[in-house]
């Protein structure tokens, strides 16, 4: 997952020029942080909200303030809701993996479709966990089309922030900018259609914030690792070796 290229001295070794990494070393601190607290919300509300099957307070409040959008803003949820329909999520990753293959980033590649596939999988998981159902039986907490959409752009939004170069307070703001935005319009949508509670999507929006950055760092360190594999090798001899090693030992 890097770019190699052979040593100046002309020998068989070659060096790696790592791919940039999909978490920069400056944002590390403070997204460990974030993913802490965020797999904290989590938790509490899993406890808070395990086995109920009616909204809360908070719910009910939200609930009403969106209920009975009519069009356009119905055609805008349904929309929004199919990016995380897995026909949808299939096409959006597909083409954002296609679009990083085409930029010779496989690094990048790699963390889009496992930080997408963690991120629903942990959603999947944690849902007959906590037991919250909506409708009937439908499970419904955390929201994983609310995860799927805040993961998409959190990691396209570290990626820009990595190829960009961007400081530690710019990118942090700007990585949580773009995953706030996505939460909401996902969340706003799975609520307008009665999808999902409010704070199922507030859970599904933190799963995001705490996956997202461990599954970067774990790609950068298999990525790092696998580059400096490649590197290793026979070291070249030592000169007096090379300049010896043609002659012919008279008798």
């Amino acid at each position: 997952m890097g770019e190699y290229r052979r040593s100046p001295g002309g020998g068989g070794r070659a060096t790696a020029r790592p791919a940039p990494a999909v978490l920069p070393s400056a944002l590390r601190v403070w997204f460990g942080l974030i993913a802490s607290a965020a797999a904290l919300v989590v938790v509490v509300f899993g406890i808070t909200y395990a086995g109920d099957s009616e909204p809360g307070a908070t719910d009910t409040r939200i609930g009403a303030a969106v209920d009975g959008v009519g069009a356009p803003w119905w055609h805008v949820a349904v929309v929004t809701d199919f990016l995380g329909e897995p026909g949808g999520a299939v096409l959006l990753v597909a083409a954002l993996v296609t679009a990083c293959l085409l930029l010779r980033d496989p690094r990048a590649a790699v963390f889009l479709v496992t930080g997408a596939g963690l991120t629903v999988g942990t959603t999947t998981l944690l849902k007959p966990v906590v037991g919250r159902t909506i409708h009937g039986d439908n499970l419904s907490y955390p929201s994983g089309h609310t995860a799927f959409l805040t993961a998409i752009a959190l990691m396209l939004s570290l990626l820009a922030t990595g190829r960009l170069g961007l400081g530690r307070a710019v990118g942090v703001s700007f990585v949580f900018a773009a995953g706030l935005l996505a939460g909401a319009v996902m969340g706003w949508a799975q609520v307008a259609l009665g999808s999902h509670y409010a704070t199922d999507t507030l859970g599904g929006w933190c799963i995001a914030l705490a996956v997202l950055p461990v599954t970067a760092w774990l790609v950068d360190r298999t990525a790092d690792r696998l580059a400096h594999r490649r590197t290793d090798g026979p070291a070249d001899p030592p000169p007096e070796r090379r300049v010896g090693a043609g002659r012919q030992q008279c008798p």
